[in-house]
């Protein structure tokens, strides 16, 4: 039974199906193809006060709006949204934090081993017979073992990568925007002293214009020709070019990439690099996570529409009030 049928929830573009689903159980749904002024109706102009989303939400979308109150994000990164504007507008802006972190951390462990022991090509290879046709596979380069692992960010995600770093009894040092008090892990300063003190590179960085192709050439190359770099975090935050580059000129080793800049076009020159892995953008994507993530959204809006306080606001919008 909808128990909010006057509580208009705008969803544009995709969506995950549960998080659409209990949306329509518990508020009036409304959908569009695209977050763009124009998709809009000037019913929906006046009535929509919540938008649910995994689109880019502009500020243009935003003013569209003169009546909406929250959005709530699909996903622990937010950069999708101007949630600035948002904070300007007094408009709450809530993410999904926690409820991947540990699928995400998981992931970029799996990330880093596949990438160092080239795990996926010797599975090819028994595959494709070559194992009897040829022998054994060729022993690889690299090793975890003697390694040093640098995190660039340590929210949750890094935090939760860092312990499984340590299990493997490998030391851990990262840079963040600020130093944190609770971990005793070592501290680097800036980004290029972190690729200057570790073999391996592991990104969880945001997306946004302060981490635009923030590992570039300059980062690469202090990282060493023995250099491993993972990135779980933002595909923005990687100077794709530079990157290419550091792998065909032996400056780094090999790479592993579950993200990218424009996503779902992977640069050429990044395929063409045999000592990468690639996937597809599926650190939090299991059923299970998924919908953990789609109840958090959903949640999110049910709390703020129930007692004006969100579960999990977005840092910008920590002042919003609700109504």
């Amino acid at each position: 039974m909808n128990q909010n049928a006057d509580i208009a929830i705008l969803v544009p573009g995709k969506l995950h199906a549960h998080a659409v689903k209990r949306i329509g159980e518990r508020f009036r749904l409304l959908e569009v193809d695209r977050a763009v002024p124009e998709n809009l109706t000037d019913e929906m102009k006046r009535s929509v006060v919540g938008i649910a989303s995994s689109s880019v939400i502009d500020a243009n979308f935003i003013d569209a709006l003169p009546n909406l109150q929250i959005i709530a994000n699909f996903g622990v990164g937010y950069d999708a949204v101007d949630a600035a504007h948002a904070a300007s507008r007094g408009i709450m802006v809530t993410n999904t934090p926690d409820v991947l972190t540990e699928e995400v951390a998981d992931t970029a462990i799996g990330l880093l081993i596949n990438t160092v022991r080239e795990l996926p090509k010797a599975e090819n290879y028994l595959r494709e017979g070559r194992w009897k046709g040829e022998g054994a596979y060729p022993l690889t380069r690299a090793s975890l073992r003697g390694r040093s692992v640098g995190i660039f960010g340590m929210g949750r995600i890094g935090l939760a990568i860092a312990r499984r770093i340590e299990a493997f009894g490998l030391p851990v040092s990262y840079y963040n925007r600020r130093k944190r008090d609770d971990v005793a892990y070592e501290y680097q300063s800036s980004l290029l002293s972190l690729a200057e003190a570790v073999d391996t590179l592991i990104c969880v960085a945001p997306g946004g214009a302060a981490t635009e192709k923030a590992v570039n050439g300059e980062v690469l190359n202090a990282l060493g020709p023995n250099g491993i770099f993972i990135n779980v975090g933002r595909g923005t935050a990687v100077d794709e070019d530079a990157l290419a580059a550091a792998l065909r000129d032996g400056t780094i080793l090999a790479a592993g990439l579950d993200v990218f800049a424009d996503e779902p076009n992977v640069p050429a020159a990044l395929l063409a690099c045999e000592n990468t892995c690639l996937l597809p953008h599926v650190a939090s994507a299991s059923v299970h996570t998924r919908q953990a993530m789609a109840d958090l959204v959903v949640d999110n809006l049910i709390s703020w529409f129930s007692n004006g306080k969100p579960l999990t606001p977005v840092p910008e919008t920590l002042t919003v009030q609700g109504s």
